[in-house]
């Protein structure tokens, strides 16, 4: 697909990004990949486990019919911060006016704490596996957060983020050694229960645990700070095509995990906790291997989630207020942001050790972050259909499509929300 520069007035190219084709493509990759693996996180993963126990094989098809919708929707993120050169929440602001800035924002923050809870409580529950004290465990993980944010850099920021994330593979060795029949799969993927309201209600947990306010915020504004051009579009599409399927092939392999082994021998199991999953899968996988690829993926998982979600709302409240907001300026230079990055790891570490029966809210946050979509997805869509250079803007069938598609979704996930929670009928 060609670039066609009057889309925008192209900047220089930064100086990282090679001239050939190939490591132009590498250089451009994080944003996406970043973010998906952040996607992947404590509550998705637990709400994963959850799906495998309770119900099979039967959510194994929502993990991969996710995927299209994952990358539609992100990818639009990375048109607007292309194509803008702004963050989300300053567009809203420029198109929408001040005040729908700061609902999408407090939309933004109320995710961001749920997410930094179950983030926080995962952590908590695998240091508590080996011993290791709630408090010595979150402490330890505040101060690799904060240390390796306050570096004014943004490649920095994301190689560790990548580095961190890459642990959640450690969760297809799970699947593996889970040695699930095909067959077994085929056919529970396939008896789906659309009437049961217990069954919608961890379908929207799911549709939650996928799409959430702030991926949007975060990639949208990476893309932004890393100074990406409309010659790197391409090769961010694709950066973001890559991490849709790995963070639902991700989910799938926690599901299948658990659906093999503990949906077969106890499916009344609840696995409200890391630990709680570790222990159930140990009779069929060891101890040994049980705990240290639980632990890995969960704490990859955790920190590139706590990392992204802490930044989005840096980025988010910084785009709104006006602040200096840039991993590219040194902590000094942008107090404020830096300042709203701490405070968000500060203050989830300290509510999990508070409050440490929190972990429990691991599949109601994903639930609530399904009953914000209308609100996420609207804008999203209003900007891309409003905001975009002409040859770049949302229109047409596309357009339809895109509407449709989040209309689905968002439906899905209100009503299995609402219905599960017994406040639509049952």
């Amino acid at each position: 697909m060609s670039v066609d520069k009057s889309d925008y007035s192209i900047a220089a190219a930064p100086s990282f990004i090679p001239s050939t084709r190939t490591g132009r493509m590498l250089a451009v990759f994080g944003p996406g990949l970043v973010v998906m693996l952040a996607d992947t996180d404590v509550g998705s993963v637990i709400t994963a486990g959850q799906s495998g126990v309770q119900w099979g094989y039967r959510l194994l098809l929502l993990q991969l019919a996710l995927v299209p919708v994952l990358f539609m929707v992100q990818e639009l993120t990375v048109r607007l911060g292309i194509f803008t050169g702004r963050g989300h929440g300053e567009l809203i602001r420029e198109h929408f006016g001040a005040f729908w800035a700061w609902v999408s924002v407090s939309n933004l923050g109320i995710a961001v704490i749920g997410a930094l809870l179950t983030e926080f409580a995962g952590i908590a529950g695998v240091g508590e596996m080996y011993g290791v004290p709630r408090g010595v465990s979150l402490f330890l993980a505040a101060a690799a957060l904060l240390s390796t944010v306050m570096t004014g850099s943004y490649r920095r920021v994301e190689r560790v983020a990548i580095a961190l994330g890459l642990f959640e593979f450690a969760f297809f060795v799970v699947a593996i050694a889970a040695h699930p029949l095909m067959a077994d799969i085929a056919r529970g993927a396939a008896a789906i229960p659309y009437a049961n309201p217990d069954y919608l209600y961890l379908a929207a947990a799911n549709i939650g645990a996928v799409i959430m306010p702030w991926m949007i915020f975060y990639q949208q504004s990476a893309i932004a700070d890393k100074k990406l051009s409309p010659q790197h579009f391409n090769a961010a599409r694709w950066d973001t095509a890559v991490g849709a399927v790995v963070t639902q092939l991700v989910m799938a392999a926690v599901l299948i995990a658990c659906a093999a082994t503990i949906g077969a021998k106890n499916p009344n199991a609840s696995l409200s906790t890391v630990g709680a999953m570790s222990e159930a899968l140990t009779p069929f996988l060891g101890l040994s291997m049980g705990r240290l690829v639980f632990g890995l993926g969960v704490m990859g998982a955790g920190l590139v989630a706590a990392i992204v979600a802490s930044l989005a709302l840096a980025w988010g409240v910084g785009e709104v207020a006006g602040y200096r907001h840039s991993l590219e300026l040194h902590p000094l230079r942008a107090r404020w942001f830096y300042g709203v990055y701490a405070l968000c790891v500060v203050a989830g570490a300290v509510l999990v050790w508070a409050w440490p029966d929190l972990v429990s809210l691991n599949v109601g946050v994903q639930v609530m972050n399904a009953l914000l979509l209308p609100l996420v997805l609207g804008f999203l869509i209003a900007l891309a259909a409003r905001a975009l250079p002409e040859k770049r803007r949302l229109k047409g069938a596309y357009l339809w499509l895109m509407i449709a598609v989040c209309s689905l979704t968002t439906a899905l996930g209100v009503f299995g929300g609402l219905q599960g929670a017994g406040l639509f009928g049952k």
